[in-house]
């Protein structure tokens, strides 16, 4: 037999786990994972939106007719000016729409976490913590 300190306040908890509490509570963590994932592209594309926007406004300040270099990859070419507004707002349109099925996804992720949350804590109580 071997003696346990728990912290004060803390009472022991004979619940037993369960294969299946086992399975949810694997999910639950791949889950959480792939939140913290979704949550950084997120963050990403926002900053690229706010990027796309300042260069839209910067270019709108140009000439129509003057000639801007325009970044493909690691390349830059010359373009005209209302040629490269069309493309930095095809850019922030596509940013704008990843950034939205991301949003989605995460707020799906954040929905099954939650029945989880419900379903471990009925159970486990504050045996199991499950916050981020």
């Amino acid at each position: 037999m071997s003696l346990q300190m728990l912290p004060a306040g803390q009472e022991t908890s004979d619940v037993q786990v369960s294969w299946e509490d086992q399975q949810r509570i694997n999910e639950f963590s791949k889950l959480n994972s792939r939140l913290s994932e979704l949550e950084d592209l997120c963050q990403k594309k926002r900053d690229e939106n706010d990027y796309l926007e300042d260069v839209g406004t910067e270019i709108a300040l140009v000439d129509e007719d003057e000639v801007v270099q325009y970044k493909v990859g690691d390349s830059f070419y010359w373009l005209k000016q209302c040629e490269v507004a069309e493309k930095l707002e095809k850019q922030t349109e596509s940013a704008t729409a990843e950034l939205n099925d991301l949003e989605v996804k995460v707020q799906l992720i954040k929905d099954e976490m939650d029945e989880l949350k419900r379903v471990l804590y009925k159970k486990f109580g504050n045996s199991i913590n499950l916050e981020r």
